[in-house]
């Protein structure tokens, strides 16, 4: 039976390259501590008008562009949450690697990406130390969907 239905957010499995753009499925690990995700898709759209079309205006949708919004806690020890928090001090290349979702229903979207850390530890005094960072896509993704008999229900 495949899967249907609505699921929890936490049962999405996020993974980044530990060695970026060269990192094979050996290399890519998951990131401790994370407690919310937000995922943006941004189409460019063309449009134009026509005398045929009596003002009426076409669209082609010419051009996409997504961001993965991270944000949790900052977890020293962690290979993942280690591998982010370094890059805050890095540029140009050294900022890129692949990033990986599995989702609920077995579907998966591989990509490269440029990790964009927003924040390493800075709250109030009693909080714990967050990490907050983008996964901004760099080129196509690839989509695998979900296998048609699919019952993945939880890591």
């Amino acid at each position: 039976m495949a899967f249907s239905g609505v699921f929890p957010v936490y049962n999405l499995i996020f993974k980044i390259g530990t060695k970026g753009k060269a990192s094979t499925e050996e290399d890519m690990v998951s990131i401790a501590q994370m407690e919310t995700f937000s995922l943006s898709i941004d189409g460019t759209v063309e449009e134009w008008t026509t005398m045929s079309e009596a003002g009426w205006s076409n669209s082609l949708m010419t051009g996409k562009k997504f961001t993965i919004g991270l944000n949790g806690k900052r977890c020293v020890g962690d290979k993942g949450n280690d591998y982010v928090a370094d890059i805050a001090w890095k540029d140009g290349l050294d900022c890129s690697t692949k990033g990986e979702i599995e989702f609920p229903d077995g579907s998966k979207l591989a990509f490269n990406c440029v990790i964009n850390v927003k924040n390493i530890g800075g709250a109030d005094s009693t909080n714990v130390a967050p990490l907050e960072f983008e996964m901004i896509g760099d080129g196509k993704p690839t989509l695998t969907p979900a296998p048609p008999s699919s019952t993945r229900l939880q890591r």
